[in-house]
């Protein structure tokens, strides 16, 4: 009998899993066509294309020609070792503190965590479930204050299997109630914390602070904007108007904008419907975005707007990007549908050479796409001013050449095939059905686009491509078949402009193990057996301008690295261009997330998710499924009584300098 998958496995599979149709050629196929012509590249063509191209495309394709400098001492810190254990392990001369876990409270009268004594009413007050993206946003708003801010945290998902005492390890159904859907469903979503540093430099919560604020599925309503805000396609039986929707889920990495609200992203949103489609006009779209999912969630039993045999337009209300404003606790976030709809991974921004605004996203699916959208308008420094930006723009979707060339293609209603003829009547259509506009224009299949990080410092947009094991066909940027470890694409707007339509591109490193040739991984020569990685998903850049690159290996942890997942410094320019170094690994089973540095580099908080879950059957000396009742950790209480508990960590040097040095 084949045994059952935790939850997060689930989502993993489902992730590396592409839906099946014809695409462009894969960035992987586009690198080894391109690798193949290195020849070319040493002769005669050289100058023709350097005279198109900028000179950091030819970074790693063409040995590493760079002017930039890098210091000598590019990391201020040791590595820590391979492995895994049960434990977190921070580098020397760090402290990694655990600031709060799943349950503890936030909102006045929230009571305290009970782990036998759940309900929603108590986890609607408290910390959620798989803390994952984390921004900060300083107090007082305008400063660039290190010492207060507030905290805008994701909950992705819950691995119920993990939260709930008696969960079976065959089939569950019969498990479930709708007390017990209903504390799922209140511990997904968002949190808003207040948090502030004291004089002993050691971080805390202000509980009850009037900024506090959860957001879930379960309580918090929202509107929709844009161009699809209102089409009869989100009209359900519970909103007839198709512009208020019940919450959100399974939100992954995100951003904030300038002017200091919070962007969430929506991604595996198809795991949380369930039911046979009951409106053919919606089987197309619903089977492109994998709805129902292989195995759901089972809120629709309890509440029907999760059953497409019932609600069959809910699904289209979700795969959005929501914007929030953490300093108004009473305003209600808005759905900006103008951003597109799809499995996002990432909000992360920069500003146009004109002073609008590029917002870079993520589709994190096997064989997705890289998208971007920019503001029709500039963003002003009237903060009021900016409460409609988002409404207006366009969506664009990346085609990546062969040669190191990219292009930004316009998804807009009327324009190259996006018509009527193949379905798509306004651009309401277009933005509901992104994905396959996208394929219609021939943008390139990527392996698991996850977060887009800018960096100010260099002008240079980072995108991590996590990995792809059902690749068999490669291109230049997706260059390996059977991809366990991913690689970071390194992207330069043309100009320097984030508006441009134009880019080029090259890879910043390949992950996984460079003594093993036949992996294909490249990283600087120096980087050692400790410190390369595999399966690149969050990123940050920290005041200096370094990037700093989190990893999620999933269930295959023990085939892509052997060793727990991490944080990483990783230089960009000069000549350590491509050396990396850890300096935190996450206890067994968990993955990280989130990375977000204080303005002042003092401070980088760091999710931990999901600890005690993922691949514990690979982790020796335990080697079985961990439960409630028998975790692989119980990170971070290690109480005898208490299932491991995903928590945010902060790491800040002891000597009151920058993190990393």
């Amino acid at each position: 009998m084949t045994e059952r998958k935790s939850f997060g496995e689930e989502l993993e599979a489902a992730d590396d899993r592409p839906v099946a149709r014809t695409t462009a050629p894969s960035l992987a196929e586009l690198w080894t066509r391109r690798i193949a012509r290195r020849g070319f590249l040493s002769g005669a063509g050289k100058a023709a294309l350097l005279a198109s191209v900028a000179p950091s495309i030819l970074s790693l394709a063409a040995c590493g020609e760079t002017t930039e400098a890098t210091p000598d001492a590019i990391f201020g810190f040791g590595d820590v070792p391979r492995g895994v254990d049960g434990d977190h392990h921070v580098a020397a001369g760090h402290d990694a503190d655990i600031l709060i876990r799943w349950g503890e409270p936030l909102l006045k009268n929230a009571p305290d965590f009970n782990i036998r004594g759940q309900s929603a009413a108590a986890q609607l007050g408290q910390f959620g479930y798989n803390n994952d993206y984390i921004g900060f946003i300083p107090l007082p708003y305008g400063s660039n204050a290190s010492d207060r801010g507030l905290l805008c945290v994701h909950h992705e998902y819950t691995n119920d299997d993990l939260i709930h005492p008696g969960y079976p390890a065959d089939d569950p159904a019969g498990f479930y109630t709708r007390g017990i859907v209903e504390i799922s469903m209140a511990a997904h979503g968002g949190t808003i914390v207040e948090v502030s540093r004291g004089e002993n430099g050691k971080w805390s919560v202000v509980r009850d602070s009037e900024y506090n604020r959860r957001l879930t599925p379960l309580s918090t309503v929202m509107v929709l904007s844009g161009p699809a805000a209102g089409h009869p396609r989100l009209q359900t039986n519970e909103d007839a108007s198709g512009r208020r929707v019940m919450g959100t889920f399974n939100n992954c990495a995100g951003g904030i904008t300038p002017w200091g609200t919070w962007l969430m992203s929506e991604e595996n949103i198809n795991f949380y419907f369930m039911g046979e489609n009951a409106d053919a006009g919606e089987a197309v779209n619903h089977e492109r975005m994998g709805v129902p999912g292989s195995r759901s969630y089972p809120w629709g039993y309890f509440h029907k707007r999760f059953d497409i045999s019932r609600e069959p337009r809910e699904p289209n209300r979700f795969g959005w990007v929501v914007e929030v404003d953490p300093l108004d606790p009473a305003s209600t976030p808005v759905k900006r549908t103008a951003l597109g709809r799809f499995k996002h991974e990432g909000c992360e921004n920069a500003l146009t050479k004109d002073g609008r605004l590029a917002v870079y996203m993520g589709d994190d699916q096997a064989f997705e796409y890289l998208y971007k959208f920019v503001s029709a308008a500039e963003v002003s420094d009237d903060r009021a001013a900016n409460a409609s930006l988002l409404d207006e723009g366009t969506l664009y979707v990346a085609r990546f050449e062969e040669d190191g060339t990219g292009k930004w293609m316009p998804l807009v209603h009327g324009q190259n095939g996006i018509d009527e003829a193949n379905g798509f009547s306004s651009q309401a259509d277009v933005v509901i059905e992104a994905r396959r506009a996208a394929d219609i224009l021939g943008a390139t299949p990527l392996d698991r686009p996850e977060d887009v990080t800018p960096n100010d410092a260099t002008g240079k947009i980072y995108v991590a491509l996590t990995n792809s094991k059902e690749r068999e066909k490669t291109d230049a940027v997706n260059p390996r078949a059977g991809n366990l470890w991913g690689q970071i694409v390194e992207l330069t707007p043309d100009g320097g402009d984030h508006a441009s339509e134009h880019f080029v591109w090259t890879m910043l490193v390949k992950c996984g193990d460079p003594m093993f040739p036949a992996i294909g991984a490249e990283w600087h020569p120096e980087t050692g057996r400790d410190n390369w990685f595999a399966c690149p998903d969050n990123m940050a850049v920290d005041p200096k301008g370094r990037l700093w690159v989190a990893t999620d290996q999933g269930s295959g942890w023990n085939a892509a690295s052997g060793s727990a997942d991490g944080l990483y410094a990783l230089a960009t320019i000069g000549e350590k261009r491509g050396l990396a170094r850890r300096i935190f690994r996450a206890p067994v089973g968990a993955e990280v997330c989130g990375p977000c540095f204080t303005p002042d580099g003092t401070t980088l908080f760091l999710a931990v998710q999901h600890p005690g879950a993922d691949g514990t059957k690979n982790f020796k000396g335990f080697e079985r499924a961990s439960t409630f009742e028998d975790p692989a950790t119980r990170w971070p209480d290690f109480a005898p009584d208490m299932p491991p508990r995903p928590s945010i960590v902060v790491i800040t040097a002891r000597n009151g300098g920058p993190v990393g040095g």
